[in-house]
């Protein structure tokens, strides 16, 4: 289903788009850049707060634009410092935007580093058996500027309640494309995006400490290869050869191992950057030596780093995580090899951080309410 706004979302323009519609009405040129500082700098989100602007041109831009493609719905939050924003769309689609914060020593929470998951589509096609995102197909793709929107509530949230989030272009650290969606299979929308949070007159916010995973489109790999955005790249790739990845990852079938490690390479060479290997530990399914092994010699292949994330369980779906021990021991064939390897601690599982958990939920909920009031 194809979710056609009456009117588009001010956030999904860039300087260049908005100079130029605003020429066609007759406005200066100086007015685009006005409109973006009071956007991203002062982060107002309503019209008559841009105060420079005259009347009748702010009673046009709210004819014209969407300044809230989304709105806050609630925050779920966890022990482990995780945050969860659901968010609203215009078609009342849900979507979720994680907060995670890494406590750094002798600071308060407020000060810890903060990374921020985003997500590119209402549900996924991709079918990964893992995932809560997925469960009910795709409904549809976000827009760019429901896409950046999500960054600004989350500036929002942070403004409330941290003095440093007001002194900083971004309230967060690193943005990682990594929520409800393949960002690849909704491409324009992704890098239009990306480009308006990296530029200056946007939230400014610096390529390498942005990441998009994907689960393996290879097409789409080798042309965000040729983009003049310098991120970082991860592959979900949860599987060490053909046989156990396309039991987790069906994308597998059309673009298997013997295709996607050489678009990975073709990445590599153009940006220069370590690609990172995401691996979801699923007991019994792909968290034996043999496939530890085997994960060893690609990411030593790649030079690339591999980033071990023991399962979160999924209300409907039948894995389970792997032991600490377990865990550890595969951990630990790569750290032998002087792989460099990350084994994640737990985070957000009390409050269903695996991606799409708490969209479901909150779904059901309200199918639940209006078969009731029916």
């Amino acid at each position: 289903m194809k979710f056609t706004p009456t009117k588009s979302a001010i956030y999904g323009e860039t300087l260049d788009s908005l100079t130029a519609l605003l020429k066609e009405h007759g406005q200066p040129a100086f007015r685009a850049k006005q409109i973006m500082e009071w956007l991203y700098k002062k982060r107002v989100s309503k019209w008559e707060e841009m105060t420079n602007l005259p009347l009748a041109f702010r009673t046009w831009l709210a004819e014209q634009f969407e300044i809230t493609p989304t709105n806050f719905v609630l925050t779920k939050q966890s022990e482990d410092v995780t945050d969860k924003l659901l968010l609203e769309l215009g078609d009342k689609s849900l979507i979720e935007t994680v907060i995670i914060r890494a406590p750094q020593i002798g600071v308060g929470q407020e000060d810890s580093r903060k990374t921020i998951c985003i997500s590119t589509q209402v549900g996924c096609a991709m079918g990964c058996k893992f995932c809560a995102s997925g469960l009910e197909g795709l409904k549809r793709n976000l827009s760019a500027g429901e896409i950046v929107h999500q960054l600004i509530q989350v500036c929002l949230q942070e403004d409330a309640r941290t003095p440093r989030a007001r002194a900083e272009l971004a309230s967060f650290d690193n943005i990682v494309v990594m929520g409800m969606g393949e960002p690849l299979h909704n491409y324009d929308a992704i890098i239009r995006a990306l480009t308006i949070v990296n530029a200056e007159w946007g939230l400014g916010f610096g390529a390498r400490r942005i990441t998009l995973s994907t689960s393996g489109l290879v097409p789409k790999i080798k042309q965000l290869a040729n983009e003049p955005l310098g991120i970082r790249l991860a592959i979900s790739l949860h599987g060490a050869t053909d046989e156990v990845r396309e039991q987790i990852m069906p994308v597998n079938k059309k673009w298997p191992l013997a295709e996607l490690i050489p678009a990975i390479k073709e990445f590599n060479e153009k940006h220069g950057r370590m690609v990172t290997l995401e691996f979801i530990l699923i007991e019994n399914i792909n968290d034996s030596l043999d496939q530890a092994q085997k994960l060893r010699d690609i990411a030593i292949d790649l030079h690339a780093h591999v980033n071990l994330i023991p399962y979160n369980t999924v209300e409907g779906l039948p894995w389970k995580r792997p032991s600490n021990n377990r865990s550890e021991r595969f951990a630990d064939v790569l750290r032998d090899a002087r792989v460099p390897v990350t084994l994640r601690r737990e985070k957000g599982h009390a409050i269903d951080a695996a991606c799409g958990q708490l969209r479901l939920k909150t779904e059901k909920t309200r199918q639940a309410e209006a078969a009731t009031s029916a």
